[in-house]
């Protein structure tokens, strides 16, 4: 029975320090994140249409759904009635024109027969002055109708730039009523369904690109020395087929400031130590999800 015991004694020790040195393979541990983006709405009104589920993936760019429009087109619609309106007033400047215009011409043949007229004593040099006389006259009237009906038709279109403005405003409204996906990721969180009323501002999913993921990690103030940016890491992860999976990281972000080391990370007699944070980046294979644990091996 004492051998027994013995022997017992033995393999306890054996497998406590075996655990031990199994838990010291890896330099830092920390949680899997993502860069998330929570997508709000850019319109007031009812949610017409609002094609996603939580899980779906989508492509940057993608429509996903609207808010309703109807009242933005038909004010659209009377703005743009109202500068049709104003442009109708506006004087057709050459058909006015051209009454002084034939008159002009009319002057200028009649003093070209005057003065060939005088030149062969058949008129008076008064009646040829009389002629020059009207020919200034006609286009001094010319060029008065036409500086008014230009100002008028600059008044009328100056009035319609106000208008326009509005009808551009209303076109920039109809636009970000259409809900677009603004990257390529993964439906994490859906707040909003069709048919409720949303708010300029209002969350309506949440999406994070999980092409890659970011392991947060924790290194000591004396491991700070051994990493750098875009130094590649080793990283593995808990496999309930397989003993682990390894992945290849890239370390894009270090802490500049130390920080008490994270309560889901150690026990609570090492969380009074003092750790510096650090983003390892990771191409994920579909098997990583956010809030899944992480080893890192440094070297």
């Amino acid at each position: 029975m004492a051998i027994k015991s013995y022997t017992l004694v033995l393999l306890s020790i054996f497998i406590f320090a075996a655990c031990n040195n199994g838990e010291n393979e890896y330099d830092a541990m920390g949680n899997f994140e993502a860069d998330e983006l929570i997508i709000s709405s850019e319109a007031g009104g009812k949610i017409m249409k609002f094609n996603i589920d939580e899980g779906q993936t989508l492509k940057k760019g993608a429509p996903i759904g609207y808010v309703d429009t109807l009242q933005l087109h038909l004010k659209k619609k009377q703005l743009q009635s109202s500068v049709k309106a104003v442009m109708a007033r506006q004087p057709n400047v050459a058909s006015q024109l051209a009454t002084i215009q034939e008159q002009i011409e009319t002057a200028k043949k009649e003093k070209a027969r005057f003065e060939k007229l005088l030149k062969d004593d058949a008129a008076t040099q008064k009646q040829v002055d009389d002629l020059n006389a009207q020919l200034a006259l006609l286009q001094r009237q010319y060029a008065a109708l036409q500086s008014s009906l230009n100002t008028t038709t600059q008044s009328l279109r100056s009035e319609t730039v106000p208008l326009s403005v509005q009808v551009e405003q209303i076109e920039d409204q109809i636009a970000k009523s259409i809900i677009t996906n603004p990257i390529n990721g993964t439906v994490l969180v859906k707040y909003a369904e069709e048919n409720e009323v949303t708010g300029p501002g209002k969350a309506l999913y949440k999406i994070a690109d999980l092409s890659s993921i970011i392991l947060r990690a924790y290194i000591s103030g004396d491991q700070l020395s051994q990493v750098k940016l875009n130094q590649k890491v080793k990283v593995w992860v808990d496999d309930l087929e397989q003993e682990s999976r390894q992945y290849e990281g890239e370390i894009t972000w270090i802490a500049d400031k130390a920080e008490f080391t994270p309560k889901t990370i150690q026990t609570k007699a090492e969380r009074a130590n003092l750790v510096y944070a650090i983003k390892i980046k990771v191409k994920n294979d579909g098997f990583l999800k956010i809030g899944m644990y992480g080893e890192v091996k440094l070297k």
